[in-house]
């Protein structure tokens, strides 16, 4: 089963942060659901829940910096990404991929994203017992969610990362 999420907006010219993290923080889900991930890029902020662990990202499609994507990537990620590392989509969605599964894993500050297979990479979407779903909340953000689920219902789990894959021309 796949967690529920939110996107919140904020109008131009809102007061701080501390309101853009307010917003999904409110939400009754926030409340009464066994695990709960949250992520914030102005003007969006994410909320997802699920009865297992999870973990979400957002961040608004940056022009890369090829030596800056080199260094996140694993050797396998390289390999395959090579001719699309200056692609700013790809980028950003394989670090957002990361940061959401490095929250799903437990701290996100625990996980090297040298060390940590994007979802991106994944396939159908899953990898052992987790799944993941690409989002494209706006045109210019991308965001990925990460849930733990038993193996035995991967054959339920959709590919998440189709458009980008086929976007790298991985598909």
């Amino acid at each position: 089963m796949e967690p529920g999420y939110d996107l919140f907006w904020l109008a131009t010219g809102f007061s701080s942060d501390a309101e853009l993290r307010a917003l999904p923080r409110a939400h009754p889900r926030a409340r009464n659901a066994a695990h709960v991930s949250q992520a914030y890029c102005a003007p969006v902020a994410m909320l997802a829940w699920h009865t297992a662990p999870l973990g979400v990202d957002i961040a608004v499609v940056e022009t890369p910096d090829r030596k800056f994507a080199e260094s996140i990537c694993t050797a396998a990620e390289l390999s395959m990404f090579d001719s699309c590392l200056d692609d700013e989509e790809v980028i950003s969605s394989l670090l957002v991929g990361k940061r959401a599964l490095a929250k799903a894993l437990g701290h996100p500050s625990d996980y090297d994203p040298r060390l940590l297979e994007s979802p991106l990479t994944w396939t159908d979407g899953a990898a052992g017992d987790l799944r993941s779903r690409e989002l494209f909340p706006t045109p210019d953000h991308v965001a990925w969610v990460v849930w733990t689920e038993p193996a035995q219902n991967s054959a339920d789990s959709p590919s998440s990362a189709a458009f980008t894959r086929r976007r790298a021309g991985l598909n």
